[in-house]
């Protein structure tokens, strides 16, 4: 319901302001604009959708062999203690908490191709658990928190577009976002239990999230260490070797298990190519709804009013620049983040500020439409206001870390 009245005000909204620009500013091009929106919106939700077929196809047929050869299974008998207290309605030991346990981990590696396949594998084992199949149950927002907010280790990707764009040290936002997004994630888990009324002040998860603080303080001190052009090696070495390790393990543990890996991976792949479909209906309403919503100077508007009541308040203004890569994470924030850096340069402080942006969380809206389109929930209960809290989270943290780092 409450997807659906914001999906509802981004139409109202983008409309009015169309025509108060048309009546008394003269402006003839907003309504094209707007319907020319509509279009580019609804290939480009295609087009995600076409680009995520072979991705999904490829993790979801190696994650079938995973399942045949046991190691989903081991997965979720080792990360049990701590997802029966995070994910209190899972039963113990169900296979769904190894696949969630991969795609927080392909994540966190900044290895987007990867995760999204492996989160939809997991909402659907999700939705099997599910007694009411269009309404999100507490695990499945909880799940799409802990995506929302994105907790990325080594933001490769990121770092590669600053190089490309001349930033003299382009790793220098590495431990920015790793600090941004660690708040991000942590706060999203503290709304959400709130929300679902989880003790999150018992042994188990205080030790988790104590040995979560260590592991990235020394992965902050680790890189400390390095020079840029080491740093960029290391990252993007570990993370693919990981990334292949897995794949090789996977199949060794079919083999072992005495598994055909061939039509495990067959009958997974297809389960990919369904999924992809499934999700397009979905992707083009929230897609063309965004767009509308920025073709008619909505954006704009909302950016400047922001830029307005900081400077009213004596405030410094100078990330408002940046939030556009912030708030328009659907629709191509990773060409946001390019255009901010070609435009103030990739080492100004907007120019940075957007790299951690994007680098600190993911958008509630773009992921409600994938992962929960997939498995055809409707109802959403408390899954937008956690993943907006989250995503929120995560953007003051994010101008909170730039102004400390490059302010």
């Amino acid at each position: 319901m409450v997807l659906n009245w914001i999906w509802i005000a981004f139409f109202i909204v983008a409309f009015v302001i169309a025509l108060v620009k048309l009546i008394f500013w003269g402006d003839f091009e907003v309504f094209p604009e707007m319907m020319n929106s509509t279009f580019s919106s609804s290939k480009t939700a295609f087009e995600i959708s076409l680009g995520l077929t072979g991705v999904l196809s490829l993790w979801l047929g190696i994650m079938k062999i995973g399942e045949k050869g046991g190691i989903v299974n081991i997965l979720a008998r080792i990360l049990s203690p701590v997802f029966t207290k995070l994910f209190p309605d899972i039963p113990k030991g169900h296979p769904v908490t190894g696949s969630i346990f991969m795609n927080i981990a392909a994540n966190m590696l900044g290895l987007d191709n990867a995760a999204t396949p492996l989160g939809l594998k997991a909402m659907e084992q999700l939705q099997e658990l599910n007694p009411k199949k269009d309404t999100a149950t507490n695990p499945m927002i909880m799940f799409l928190v802990l995506n929302t907010s994105g907790l990325t280790l080594i933001p490769i990707s990121i770092m590669v577009y600053r190089a490309q764009l001349g930033a003299a040290q382009p790793t220098d936002i590495f431990i920015p976002i790793l600090l941004a997004t660690f708040f991000s994630t942590l706060a999203g888990i503290i709304i959400t239990s709130l929300y679902q009324r989880i003790n999150l002040l018992n042994r188990t998860m205080l030790l988790t999230l104590g040995g979560v603080c260590a592991v990235v303080a020394a992965i902050i001190w680790g890189f400390g260490q390095m020079d840029s052009i080491l740093m960029n090696k290391v990252s993007t070495s570990s993370a693919n070797i990981m990334l292949m390790l897995i794949i090789i393990a996977f199949i060794l543990a079919g083999i072992r298990k005495k598994v055909n890996v061939y039509e495990a991976f067959i009958e997974g792949a297809k389960q990919g190519f369904e999924t992809a479909v499934r999700i397009i209906p979905y992707l083009v309403a929230i897609l063309v709804a965004i767009g509308v919503f920025r073709a008619s100077g909505a954006m704009d508007m909302l950016i400047d009013g922001i830029k307005y009541g900081v400077e009213a308040c004596g405030g410094n203004s100078d990330f408002v620049g940046a939030l556009p890569t912030a708030l328009m994470k659907p629709l191509g924030a990773r060409g946001m983040m390019v255009d901010a850096m070609t435009t103030y340069g990739a080492d100004s402080f907007i120019g940075r500020l957007s790299c951690i942006f994007q680098g600190s969380t993911d958008t509630t809206f773009y992921i409600l439409a994938v992962y929960f389109g997939s498995v055809g929930i409707r109802n959403t209960r408390h899954a937008v206001a956690c993943g907006l809290l989250a995503d929120l989270a995560g953007i003051i943290a994010a101008i909170a870390i730039a102004y400390l780092f490059f302010g």
